[in-house]
C-alpha cells in the first residue's frame, strides 16, 4: 500500500512539473520562464532547463539577465555532458568585455578549459581534441597565472600530454610488434624528440635497443655494416645510461651477437672486395691484350 501511495505521489509531482514546464514554454512572461527554469535547474532537469533558457533568450536580449542565462546555460550543458557547447558558452562569457568586472569571468574561463579537457578522446582515437584542450588549459594559465585553480590546470595539462606521449609510444610499439623495425625506430625517435621529458623514455629506448639490433641483423648486405655499427653504438649508450639494470644486461648480450655478426660481415666484405679487385685486374689485362693485338 505504501509503495502504491509513493508511486501515485511521484506521478503527481511529475505531472505538476510537466504542466509547469509546458505553461512556461507557452508563456511570453520572462520572469515566469526564468523562475520555472531556475526551479528545473535546482531539480537537475537539464533538458527542460536548456529548452526554457533558449525560449527566453529573445526576451532578455541586451539585459543583465542575458549574461546570467548564458552562464547557467553553460553549466546546464556541462552537467548534461554537452561539453563542446558548454565550453563555447563559458568561453563567450569569459571574453565578454561587457562583463569585465564580473568575478565569474575567471570561473567561466576555467570551466571552458575543463569542458575542452572533458572532450579529449581516448588515446587510441584521434587526438585533435586533446591538443585543443591543452591549448585551452594553457590559455587559462596565461590569463590567470596566480589563480587558485592554476595547480589543477597544470595537473590536467600533464595528464593530457601523457596521453599524447602514450599514443605515440603505442603507435611505435605496434610497428615493432609487426616486425617493421625501421618504422619502429623512426617513430620511437620522433616520440622522444617530441616529448623529451616523457616518463616512457626508458621503455622507448628499450624497444629502440632491440629494434636497432634486429634491423641490423636482418638487413641486406649493402646496408648491414652501417646498421650493425649503429646498433653496437646504441648498446654502449644503453649500458652507460642504465648501469646495473636488466636493460644494460640485454645491451651486453646483444653487443656480443652484433659484434660477431659485424666480424662475419667484415670478413665477407673483405673477400668480396678482394674478388672484385681480382676480377677488375683480369678485365683490365684482357682489355690491354686486346688493345695491343689490335695495334700490332
Amino acid at each position: 500500500m505504501k509503495k502504491y501511495i509513493l508511486c501515485i505521489g511521484v506521478a503527481l509531482v511529475a505531472a505538476s512539473c510537466n504542466k509547469q514546464f509546458d505553461d512556461a514554454m507557452k508563456s511570453a512572461d520572462k520572469d515566469l520562464i526564468i523562475k520555472v527554469a531556475d526551479d528545473m535547474y535546482a531539480k537537475k532537469k537539464w533538458k527542460q532547463v536548456l529548452s526554457l533558457y533558449e525560449h527566453v533568450q529573445n526576451l532578455v536580449s541586451g539585459s543583465e539577465e542575458a549574461s546570467d542565462i548564458l552562464f547557467k546555460s553553460a553549466y546546464a550543458n556541462y552537467y548534461d555532458k554537452q561539453y563542446r557547447l558548454a565550453g563555447h558558452q563559458f568561453k563567450q562569457f569569459a571574453i565578454n568585455d561587457g562583463l569585465s568586472d564580473d568575478p565569474r569571468r575567471e570561473e567561466a574561463a576555467y570551466m571552458s578549459a575543463i569542458c575542452y579537457y572533458q572532450g579529449s578522446l581516448d588515446y587510441n582515437l584521434d587526438q585533435t581534441s586533446t591538443r585543443l584542450a591543452i591549448t585551452e588549459l594553457q590559455n587559462f594559465l596565461n590569463t590567470y597565472p596566480n589563480s587558485d585553480r592554476a595547480k589543477n590546470i597544470r595537473n590536467l595539462i600533464d595528464e593530457l600530454e601523457y596521453k599524447l606521449e602514450y599514443k605515440a609510444f603505442q603507435n611505435a610499439k605496434q610497428y615493432y610488434k609487426m616486425l617493421e623495425y625501421k618504422s619502429a625506430i623512426i617513430n620511437f625517435n620522433n616520440m622522444l624528440d617530441d616529448f623529451p621529458a616523457t616518463k616512457l623514455r626508458s621503455k622507448a629506448e628499450n624497444y629502440l635497443l632491440n629494434a636497432k639490433a634486429q634491423l641490423a641483423l636482418n638487413s641486406k648486405f649493402d646496408l648491414k655494416g652501417d646498421r650493425l655499427q649503429d646498433a653496437i653504438a646504441y648498446t654502449k649508450y644503453v649500458e652507460k645510461k642504465y648501469p646495473d639494470s636488466n636493460m644494460s644486461k640485454d645491451a651486453l648480450a646483444l653487443r656480443d651477437e652484433l659484434n660477431a655478426a659485424y666480424e662475419k660481415y667484415t670478413k665477407l666484405k673483405q673477400q668480396i672486395d678482394t674478388d672484385k679487385a681480382d676480377y677488375d685486374k683480369k678485365m683490365k689485362e684482357k682489355e690491354e691484350q686486346k688493345e695491343n693485338k689490335d695495334n700490332s
